[in-house]
């Protein structure tokens, strides 16, 4: 079916009915001019924007449009997640080329309810435009913060630890696989890569216990690349880094494929983005205790280096020379 055989708003009509009921923070939800949301008294509002556009992020051939939908707004989650914050409400808007079937749109927003659903994420809004040719989700997120304790990329400070959870360079990984790079790796490895690009998984469980704990001095998520990140948090705060090559998390699915296609897994994991995990760094007395806390939620926290006065991230790997870190993940232009 087409759009064009039910309309703007027998669409809007259609897609609302995939999303949860809102909770009590929803005062006005979707079918008025705006909606109305209310602030609970202690709390600041985090908020966060991110768009995806065919051709750009995504092929509609590798990605399932339920996937596409997971994705959309689990990448703006992990933004609130970065912050400390907790996911609340969503504004969701689409530019929608006329061959779009409104079943793939139904699909679409199904996997935008299951991720909304883990995270008690509400659609409050958006829009529906006509576009030519390629699709483009933009989601707007907003969070809540406790007042004044929002996690910053600025508060770094040397002899800080420097942490990343779970594994990096899978995404990356999966989406070379989906391009068609290599295909010597186990359907379970396949799969697994597969996972991580398709379907990231927001550590908003971990930015709550960094932010209640008051040892974590820094924090950023994982969208452009671990070095991009590093180099971020280092730019930001005034500091430099030293980053033990060997701590860094690699799985042993984007190992095998690295291996397959004759690359080394380092280079997805510093430079290939969109893993979603959290990079920060934490006072060292205090980090021993952040990650048992984090190992009991079954989240693992690894320490990769270590917060210096010298300006610069540098990769070091035993007697060898260190090696700059240049900011060299994803960017546009």
């Amino acid at each position: 079916m087409f759009i064009k055989e039910i309309g703007e708003f027998g669409l809007i009509d259609r897609l609302a009915r995939k999303l949860g009921q809102p909770d009590e923070s929803v005062i006005v939800g979707i079918g008025d001019d705006a909606a109305v949301l209310q602030v609970k008294e202690g709390y600041q509002v985090v908020m966060t924007t991110d768009m995806l556009v065919e051709g750009v992020h995504f092929l509609p051939q590798t990605i399932s449009f339920h996937n596409l939908g997971f994705k959309s707004v689990a990448v703006s989650i992990s933004d609130i997640a970065a912050m400390g914050g907790i996911p609340k409400h969503a504004v969701i808007s689409l530019a929608i080329p006329p061959m779009v079937h409104v079943e793939s749109l139904e699909s679409l927003y199904e996997g935008v309810a299951e991720i909304c659903s883990q995270h008690g994420t509400h659609v409050v809004g958006g829009d529906i435009v006509k576009i030519q040719e390629r699709l483009v989700i933009s989601v707007t997120l907003l969070g809540e913060v406790e007042t004044g304790r929002a996690l910053l990329r600025s508060g770094a400070k040397p002899g800080d630890v420097v942490f990343v959870s779970g594994t990096v360079g899978g995404s990356a990984a999966g989406l070379s696989l989906l391009q068609g790079e290599g295909d010597r790796v186990s359907v379970t490895e396949r799969d697994k890569l597969i996972e991580f690009h398709q379907r990231p998984e927001p550590q908003v469980l971990l930015g709550r216990l960094l932010q209640q704990s008051g040892s974590c001095t820094s924090c950023n998520d994982i969208s452009d690349g671990l070095a991009s990140e590093l180099n971020e948090i280092a730019q930001a705060s005034g500091v430099g880094m030293e980053i033990d090559r060997l701590a860094i998390p690699i799985h042993s699915a984007v190992r095998s494929f690295a291996s397959a296609v004759q690359k080394d897994p380092l280079d997805f994991a510093l430079f290939g983005g969109e893993d979603y995990q959290l990079v920060g760094t934490a006072r060292a007395d205090g980090f021993p205790a952040l990650q048992m806390r984090a190992r009991e939620m079954g989240i693992s926290l690894t320490r990769i280096g270590i917060v210096t006065k010298e300006k610069g991230v540098w990769l070091t790997s035993g007697g060898q020379e260190p090696r700059l870190i240049e900011a060299k993940g994803y960017c546009h232009f």
